[in-house]
């Protein structure tokens, strides 16, 4: 596998001069983030195939084992604050299961029965997206998830960071990131790492893109759940509506800290006819400012 390569040029990294070493490795990281650019037509269409399946009422799953699972579950998490993803339409399946992504669970990533139990428990079906991240592109815990979550007629995207890999040829969406050996052998939680967190970032991002979560670049479907967040739910109130803080504010108070409510109260619509328009529109909220009075 081109991921575990040792490469002779960093066999002294440990004695080079600090700054030296930094400076290898963070070419690497750069390096890692380049091998992404190759695969824009793939992770577009990967995003365009999942947003169909989502706006069904399907379920995110992600899944992997150590590095490359913990660094999928980063992304899913995040989905919740930032887009307001529902905490039921994210499924994580882990080798070693919640407790892996704090300790190495020894022996999880082999286990292949693990995986399709995990899948078969989740009931996955057609209106769902599987995610498989893995670096080598082999682990036999995520080829075999994703195997299953494809017979059971899920949409199957696999990322890995070694070409040829079963993971890419059991997928719907193959992406890889090739990323070649690390400055430290075998530690693909750098290179391979990086890369599959900048593929991970690049694909949510743009499925919530597509499912019409963001408007004019700002967040509006985000949860409010802490002041810091209030604050920017008030600034995009404003940048959207041009209104006051103080006005914004109000709307958003009148709305729950419904942000797309409080636009279109901020807007001058009223209260009811702002909840009227986001039934007809649930996630088009410039379709709802251009509709004329209901």
């Amino acid at each position: 596998m081109s991921t575990e390569t040792y490469g002779r040029r960093f066999v002294e990294i440990a004695e080079w001069p600090t700054k030296v070493a930094l400076e290898a490795m963070l070419e690497g990281q750069l390096a890692a983030v380049s091998s992404v650019y190759g695969q824009l037509d793939r992770i577009a269409a990967a995003s365009e195939a999942a947003a169909d399946r989502l706006r069904d009422g399907g379920r995110i799953v992600y899944m992997g084992a150590g590095t490359s699972g913990r660094i999928a579950v980063q992304d899913g998490v995040e989905l919740t604050p930032t887009y307001n993803w529902p905490a039921d339409r994210l499924v994580f399946v882990l080798a070693g299961g919640t407790l892996a992504v704090t300790e190495s669970v020894e022996g999880a990533e082999d286990d292949e029965a693990d995986a399709r139990a995990q899948i078969a428990a989740a009931a996955l079906g057609p209106s769902d997206v599987a995610i498989g991240v893995a670096a080598s592109g082999r682990t036999p815990f995520t080829v075999a998830g994703i195997a299953a979550a494809r017979a059971a007629g899920a949409l199957t995207i696999g990322i890995a960071n070694n070409p040829g890999s079963l993971l890419l040829s059991s997928s719907d969406h193959p992406i890889l990131a090739e990323t070649g050996g690390e400055p430290v052998a075998g530690s693909t939680r750098m290179k391979a790492g990086t890369a599959q967190k900048v593929v991970l970032n690049l694909l949510s991002t743009t499925m919530m893109l597509r499912l019409g979560l963001v408007y004019r670049g700002l967040m509006v479907d985000m949860r409010v759940s802490n002041e810091k967040l209030a604050r920017r739910a008030c600034g995009i109130v404003q940048e959207l509506t041009g209104v006051s803080e103080v006005e914004a504010e109000d709307a958003l108070k009148v709305s729950d800290y419904n942000i797309r409510k409080a636009v279109l109260v901020a807007s001058g619509r009223p209260p009811v006819e702002a909840d009227a328009l986001l039934s007809l529109y649930p996630k088009d909220l410039k379709s709802a400012l251009a509709h004329g009075p209901l």
